[in-house]
């Protein structure tokens, strides 16, 4: 698989890197032939490229070692294809106090580099993103309703994220490819029942659907088939904490199993439980794990937004 072709997309048309810029690669053992495509592309743009390598972690949100934290700091740019995500760590969140913009890329694979969501207009994702968070920025209550299932959540005095998939400014930052909008709930409120049928962190794309029960903004209960795989979630409330609304908006992404390209499908909706910290809310657990509605149903302030998967806006 050429690997050339991604690289360009994000290094130019999605983080705009500059002759002399500090750009970072942070990889680790799996994603490591896609750290180097980046690493040497960022090289014949002119930039002082470097990469560090470390060994995988052990689930999404874990903090990579220090020095590479460190590191991150201090660069311009920082670009992060990993097996699991570093999108909700305090790593990426001093980097980008400190001005770097940051990409990115949990499970990245050889084939997400060469088409689906990467392929994307992202003028035309950034616009619908943008409008999409705006929504939520300005709503108080989200409900979704799927089969029957409904999942109420407060967002009052959240601010929602847009990762449009274009980052060239200091401090901005978010996923590639990309092409969400996203916020997250005030702690405590999230209410329902809900069926996540599309892809769950840890699992991958679903044979079947898992049920979930929330109650006062925590899981409680998950069932279905390999929801063994999530039981960390149920191991304190800091990772039972709902700590994520999205809905995506790349229409170019395809449901393959890996959640960076699965949250940004056009239309789905997805739950994030545990670490909300790096993007307005107050928990910082053991994990960040996303789940994948598809076709939804989704409001905000009783306002349909989302229907059957086609975004009304």
């Amino acid at each position: 698989m050429n690997l050339e072709y991604g690289s360009k997309v994000v290094l130019k048309d999605c983080l705009g890197v500059r002759r002399g810029e500090k750009v970072l690669i942070v990889t680790d053992d799996l994603k490591v032939d896609i750290g180097r495509a980046l690493y040497e592309g960022a090289q014949d743009l002119g930039a002082e490229a470097l990469m560090i390598v470390m060994q995988p972690r052990k689930i999404s949100g874990e903090e990579p070692p220090a020095p590479v934290a460190k590191a991150m700091e201090e660069a311009d740019v920082v670009i992060c294809p990993t097996e699991s995500s570093l999108t909700h760590t305090q790593a990426k969140i001093n980097a980008v106090k400190k001005g770097a913009r940051v990409a990115t890329m949990p499970g990245i694979t050889p084939e997400m580099f060469s088409q689906g969501a990467i392929t994307a207009d992202y003028q035309e994702v950034e616009k619908l993103t943008l409008k999409m968070t705006d929504l939520l920025t300005k709503g108080e209550t989200a409900r979704i309703v799927k089969n029957g299932y409904v999942l109420t959540l407060s967002i009052r005095g959240r601010n929602g994220i847009a990762s449009t998939g274009v980052y060239n400014e200091p401090g901005m930052s978010g996923n590639l490819p990309s092409g969400e909008a996203y916020i997250a709930p005030v702690e405590g409120t999230a209410q329902g029942e809900m069926m996540i049928d599309g892809s769950m962190v840890g699992i991958g794309k679903l044979e079947e659907p898992l049920y979930v029960k929330i109650e006062n903004g925590n899981l409680v209960e998950v069932k279905g088939k390999n929801s063994d795989a999530v039981q960390i979630l149920l191991e304190n409330e800091r990772n039972s904490n709902v700590a994520e609304l999205g809905i995506g908006t790349n229409n170019k992404a395809q449901l393959c199993g890996i959640i960076l390209e699965d949250e940004k499908v056009y239309g789905t909706v997805h739950i994030a439980f545990g670490t909300n910290t790096s993007f307005g809310g107050t928990v910082k657990a053991d994990c960040h794990l996303d789940g994948v509605i598809l076709k939804p149903d989704l409001f905000i302030d009783d306002v349909l937004v989302v229907r059957d998967g086609k975004i009304l806006i």
